[in-house]
C-alpha cells in the first residue's frame, strides 16, 4: 500500500478522476458483448449452446439448460449442516428489508381531488449468480430475498456451470430462498436470454446481480429493454480510523476486500502517522497466511492507499470524494461522526461492526454501489423490485379550478390538442 500525506500538492478529488477513468469498459469489451446480445436475440437457444460449450465447455445438448429438482434436492440434502446458517441470513435479510418497505398512499385536496401512490412488484425477476468452483450462496439471498419481501413471484436464475461444476452451498440457498428455475447459463449471453428471452428462458423485467467485466457490460447495454439494479465494478472499502481499535483489526478488515480481486480498491484513512504504519505492518504480517495472497497483494500494491490526514474532518471530506462501497469508522465516536458522511454505500459503526458480518448475516444488504455511484446511487434494497404508479381522481370543483391554468399552460407550449382535451370537459360539463 501507498501512504499518502493529503495536502495541497495532492487532490483526493483528482485522485478519484483517474481511477474513474481506469474503470470504464473498454470498447472492444462493449462490441464483443454487443454482438453476443445480437445473436442470442437472433438464434435464441442455439446462440446459449454454442456459447456455453465455447466458454464454460458445457454441452447443454447433454445436460438440459434447467438444473432440475432432483439436482437442487440433492445439493440441498449434501449442505445439511449448512442449511441452519442460510436460514438464519434469510431470515435476518427479510426482517431488515421489510422495515423499509413503501406503502402506496392517497390524499384529498380541498378540491374534493384524490391524488396518491400506487406501488407495486415488478412481475418477473432475473437474477445472475457466479458460479463454478467459487460457492457465493450470499450473492443469491441479497437478491432473492429483498425481491419476495418486496412481493415478486416469479424468479429464474442463471449460473455458469464451466465443466458441469457446480456448487452444492447456491443451489442450496436458490431452495431455501424460493427461486422458480435456475439456468445453467453465465456470461453476458445469460444476461441476453434473461434481457430478450428464448425458447427455453423466460423475457424477465428486472435483471440483478453481480459478474465479472462482461456481465456488467451486458446490463449496461440491455438497460432500457430490462431494469438493472446498477453496474457493479471491482470491489471497494475505506476506513477512516483515529487509532482507539487495534490496527490488528483494521488490517484483517482491509484484507477482507483485498482478497476478492485484484481490482479491489483499498483505503485507510487516519491522522496519526505511528497508527498507519502499525496497520501496513500487520498487513504484510497477515498478508503471508492468506490462501488467495497473490490476489490481495496485487490489489494493494496497485489500488491500496493510506491517506493521513491533518483530524478526523480531513478524513470524512475524503470519504465523501471517494464514496466509497463499503465505510468501517473505527473510531471512538462513531455515531456523533455519522453525520459527516454524505456517500458510502454501507457504513459499518465501531469495532465490532465489521464489514464481513454485513457480507452475510447481519441484515443490511451486500450489493452496493461501486466506483463513486454511491453519490448518487444506493443499496439493493426492496425498493428496486417496485414500480411507483401515481394516482389521479378529479372532483368537478378541481376541474372547474385547474382546468383554465392547464389550458394555458398547453397553449404556452403549442399543444393545443392538450388545451382542447380540457376545453371540452369545460365546457360540456356546463351543460
Amino acid at each position: 500500500m501507498k501512504i499518502v500525506e493529503l495536502n495541497t500538492s495532492f487532490s483526493i478529488r483528482d485522485f478519484r478522476q483517474s481511477w474513474k477513468k481506469k474503470q470504464l469498459i473498454p470498447k472492444k469489451i462493449l462490441k464483443r458483448v454487443l454482438d453476443i446480445i445480437f445473436d442470442v436475440q437472433e438464434r435464441g437457444d442455439e446462440a446459449l449452446k454454442d456459447y456455453t460449450l465455447r466458454f464454460d465447455q458445457l454441452d447443454l445438448n447433454i445436460t438440459g439448460m434447467e438444473i432440475n429438482q432432483d439436482e437442487i434436492e440433492k445439493a440441498y440434502t449434501e449442505s445439511k449442516d449448512f442449511i441452519p446458517i442460510l436460514e438464519v441470513a434469510a431470515q435476518r435479510i427479510a426482517t431488515f428489508h421489510r422495515h423499509g418497505l413503501p406503502q402506496s398512499w392517497f390524499f384529498t385536496d380541498h378540491y374534493g381531488n384524490i391524488l396518491g401512490q400506487k406501488i407495486t412488484p415488478i412481475e418477473y425477476l432475473g437474477v445472475y449468480c457466479p458460479g463454478g468452483k467459487a460457492a457465493y450462496p450470499s450473492t443469491v439471498l441479497m437478491n432473492v430475498i429483498p425481491a419476495q419481501v418486496a412481493g415478486v413471484k416469479k424468479i429464474i436464475m442463471c449460473v455458469p456451470t464451466p465443466k458441469g461444476e457446480i456448487s452444492n452451498l447456491v443451489l442450496a440457498a436458490a431452495k431455501v430462498s424460493g427461486i422458480n428455475k435456475i439456468f445453467r447459463l453465465g456470461g453476458a449471453q445469460a444476461i441476453a436470454a434473461m434481457a430478450y428471452g428464448t425458447e427455453t428462458v423466460p423475457k424477465v423485467d428486472f435483471i440483478c446481480g453481480p459478474g465479472n467485466i462482461y456481465v456488467a457490460a451486458a446490463k449496461k447495454l440491455v438497460f432500457g429493454e430490462v431494469g438493472i439494479d446498477m453496474v457493479a465494478g471491482p470491489s471497494e472499502i475505506a476506513i477512516i480510523a483515529d487509532g482507539s481499535v487495534s490496527a490488528n483489526w483494521a488490517a484483517a478488515d482491509l484484507l477482507s476486500q483485498a482478497e476478492h480481486d485484484e481490482m479491489a480498491r483499498i483505503f485507510l484513512i487516519t491522522p496519526s502517522q505511528h497508527y498507519a504504519h502499525s496497520v501496513l505492518k500487520e498487513i504484510e504480517k497477515q498478508l503471508s497466511f492468506l490462501p488467495r495472497k497473490a490476489i490481495a497483494s496485487e490489489a494493494l500494491e496497485k489500488q491500496g492507499y493510506i491517506f493521513i490526514v491533518p483530524d478526523l474532518n480531513s478524513a470524512a471530506q475524503v470519504v465523501n470524494t471517494i464514496a466509497p462501497e463499503h465505510l468501517e469508522l473505527l473510531i471512538a465516536e462513531p455515531l456523533g461522526f455519522l453525520e459527516k458522511i454524505k456517500h458510502a454505500g454501507a457504513i459499518f459503526l465501531g469495532p465490532y461492526a465489521v464489514e464481513a458480518l454485513g457480507d452475510y448475516i447481519a441484515g443490511p444488504n451486500h450489493t452496493l454501489p461501486t466506483g463513486g455511484t454511491a453519490r448518487f446511487s444506493s443499496v439493493l434494497s426492496s425498493e428496486h423490485f417496485l414500480k411507483r404508479s401515481s394516482l389521479l381522481f378529479i372532483s368537478p370543483e378541481g376541474l372547474s379550478a385547474l382546468g383554465p391554468k392547464a389550458i394555458k399552460f398547453a397553449q404556452a407550449e403549442g399543444l393545443i390538442a392538450h388545451a382542447t382535451s380540457v376545453k371540452k370537459r369545460l365546457e360540456e360539463s356546463k351543460d
